[in-house]
């Protein structure tokens, strides 16, 4: 991917949000393929022709294979206004997800125990507290259904690994594609149906409600769910 490609869904001198493609990291690892972080700091050098270092501040992440809104501090007072701002849960994030069982509860408060395995990147789910685990909440309803397929929406009120992905499969409902947990196949293109929507803060310079949303994926039945 080429930083002329990036969508990006909202940008002043202090913040910048951008719709991350599936499959795409937020932040460089180990194996040296080229991030969002990356990626964006060209965006920012070309357009304003900076030269040198550009500072770029990841306020959050989402995993690899989830697409959406992922913000960005372009200042070192927006980076840290905004890691207040998550750590107080000021900003809501909404995600969609489409999953292959519709789940008994239309809508639903969920509250489990996640304890994360380093070893295998993954994290299991437990129904009371147990040592080493965190308490994991989030909120979801039904929206819509297709053939074998329904669009959930999800308001995490944690922020743990792999929270929503787990959390929905605990309930039997695990999102198209996510082998890890529990679905029966993977997508090809090693995504997942999981998608960050929406996005909403008050700027921590302006002081000024903000509400940024992602389009979906251009993919065939995320498009089926488009409203």
């Amino acid at each position: 991917m080429e930083y002329t490609e990036l969508e990006i869904l909202y940008e002043d001198n202090h913040l910048i949000a951008v719709n991350k493609p599936a499959g795409v990291l937020v932040q460089p690892d180990k194996k040296g393929d080229k991030a969002l972080e990356q990626l964006l700091k060209e965006y920012i050098a070309n357009k304003y022709s900076k030269p040198g270092e550009v500072f770029l501040g990841v306020c959050h992440r989402i995993d690899r294979p989830v697409s959406g809104v992922v913000l960005f501090a372009r200042t070192s007072k927006a980076l840290v206004r905004m890691n207040e701002m998550f750590k107080a849960k000021e900003i809501k994030k909404t995600y969609w997800a489409v999953v292959g069982n519709k789940p008994e509860a239309l809508s639903g408060h969920l509250v489990h125990w996640l304890k994360k395995n380093e070893t295998k990147n993954m994290s299991h789910a437990h129904d009371t507290e147990v040592k080493g685990s965190s308490k994991s909440e989030l909120e979801y309803k039904w929206l819509k259904s297709i053939d074998n397929y329904h669009l959930l929406e999800v308001n995490p009120l944690t922020g743990r690994h792999h929270q929503i992905r787990l959390q929905l499969s605990k309930i039997g409902c695990p999102i198209k594609g996510d082998v890890k947990y529990g679905a029966r196949r993977g997508n090809g293109d090693g995504s997942i149906h999981l998608h960050a929507r929406k996005a909403e803060f008050v700027h921590p310079v302006r002081k000024e409600k903000i509400s940024i949303t992602a389009p979906i994926p251009n993919e065939v039945v995320w498009k089926a769910f488009e409203m």
